[in-house]
């Protein structure tokens, strides 16, 4: 058996909490016993008692203090209370729910507190995007916590209806967490991928980055597929079948047939199309160029040979689809389709044997990629790049664990793999980055003590 000192993040931040000392251990080390179960230290970490860590994480409501008066903010109660009681035994197994609603909403700021204040007492953590245009998160907790949050999200009438997507997590996953930094594929945006150790809800000009402020699904988007529905129209050969996401995504998995815009960003999308397509306007134009300078339909294209008759769009959960949708409605496009709930709801309801999904599904959460029935797929993760890495990956010589792989190493300079080489020993010295103080510096002397020393050496 193999001893690892990690302190597990959330059970150790709610006893720290419940502590009767004034100054706990600052550096605190726990003991776990785990069984190795592969040679990539990521998965080799999983904790061999998940009982054990259920017991810890099941904290008594008295360690979170706090008035029980609601607090009105815009119309809407916020519930100062902490964690739910239940005597459901489900309610203390944990859930990860995406969801996203576009709407006009211009005080999107007032939000934020409130609804941050609620996931901190509620423990629910996640990542949460606020803007004019609506709502977009991903967030993890007990079931009944969640619905708790979301139930507050929707008191507004402006976010009613949420687009939902489900999935089951266990304690041991939500103790073992890597940072995800805002200038990675996984950073809060892109169906707001989040971290597990806390709750970020952030402002933005937009749910999902686009970079175009005419686009407004909110004012129309293409027409909803059922999963049960989208093997026929893709299959149909005047649909064109266009993959929305991005090509770290695509690379591991697409449905059969569709169009890979190779894009590295979904602000990318637009120049594809143009590029790619003609739309009327561009036709109009090149049209007059056909009659003065002669020049045939073949060199510069007609709306039969380059406008597509019909465009069936998918994405991870239809965030995307629903922009790029929009999107190609205001370019001309007439008939545009896109799969209601995403990737992620064709393989929870399609039945692999009926399926042309050909792959796996990459997520923005630890499980990495999924395939048919949501069940986790065989992808690691870099932890340099953000990017889904196969085992084969993982043979190559540019393969270093939480440092590089073969898609960024060359990318990476010397003094960034540096960077990522302490990250990860911090990360295997204390279970989470940046130490046991994340990356603040210590207050290592009692206040008054820098004073005193700064003027006695000017003296």
């Amino acid at each position: 058996m193999i001893r690892y000192r990690s302190p597990p993040l959330l059970a150790l931040r709610m006893l720290s909490s419940c502590t009767p000392h004034p100054k706990p251990n600052p550096n605190p080390r726990l003991h776990f016993t785990l069984k190795p179960t592969s040679r990539n230290p990521q998965t080799s970490q999983l904790i061999s008692n998940p009982i054990r860590i259920s017991q810890a994480m099941q904290v008594s409501t008295s360690c979170f203090a706090g008035s029980t008066d609601p607090t009105t903010i815009s119309g809407r109660p916020v519930l100062t209370n902490s964690v739910p009681e239940s005597g459901d035994p489900n309610s203390s197994s944990l859930v990860v729910i995406s969801f996203y609603k576009f709407a006009d909403f211009p005080d999107h700021a007032n939000l934020r507190k409130p609804l941050k204040r609620l996931c901190e007492e509620l423990r629910v953590s996640g990542g949460i995007i606020l803007a004019p245009e609506g709502i977009n998160g991903s967030i993890c907790g007990t079931r009944e916590s969640v619905e708790r949050v979301l139930g507050f999200i929707q008191s507004d009438e402006r976010l009613k209806g949420l687009r939902q997507i489900e999935s089951p997590v266990s304690p041991e996953e939500e103790a073992i967490h890597h940072g995800h930094t805002s200038n990675s594929p996984l950073a809060a945006g892109e169906d707001a991928p989040f971290r597990w150790d806390h709750v970020r809800v952030k402002l933005k000009t937009e749910i999902v980055t686009l970079g175009m402020p005419t686009v407004s699904p909110i004012e129309r988007v293409g027409k909803y597929v059922k999963p049960r529905e989208w093997n026929a129209l893709i299959s149909d050969p005047d649909t064109v079948v266009i993959d929305v996401r991005n090509d770290y995504e695509t690379r591991i998995g697409k449905f059969k047939g569709a169009v890979d815009p190779v894009t590295t960003a979904f602000r990318e999308f637009p120049s594809w199309v143009e590029d790619q397509f003609q739309n009327d306007k561009t036709t109009h134009k090149e049209s007059k160029v056909e009659i003065t300078d002669e020049i045939t339909d073949k060199e510069v294209g007609s709306p039969e040979k380059r406008m597509p008759k019909r465009v069936a769009m998918y994405c991870t959960g239809g965030i995307r689809c629903e922009k790029a949708s929009s999107f190609l409605l205001s370019e001309g496009f007439e008939e545009v389709y896109h799969l209601e709930g995403g990737i992620l709801k064709y393989l929870e309801e399609v039945p692999k044997k009926e399926s042309l999904w050909e792959g796996e599904c990459f997520v923005f959460d630890k499980r990495v990629s999924v395939e048919h029935g949501l069940v986790q797929g065989t992808f690691k993760l870099c932890y340099g790049c953000k990017q889904p890495v196969s085992d084969a990956d993982m043979e190559s010589p540019l393969w270093e664990y939480g440092v590089t792989c073969p898609y960024c190493y060359s990318s990476k300079s010397e003094e960034e793999k540096e960077r990522a080489r302490a990250r990860q020993r911090q990360f295997e010295t204390w279970g989470i980055i940046g130490g046991p103080d994340k990356g603040r510096r210590p207050r290592s002397k009692p206040d008054g003590i820098n004073e005193s020393f700064t003027k006695l050496s000017n003296s």
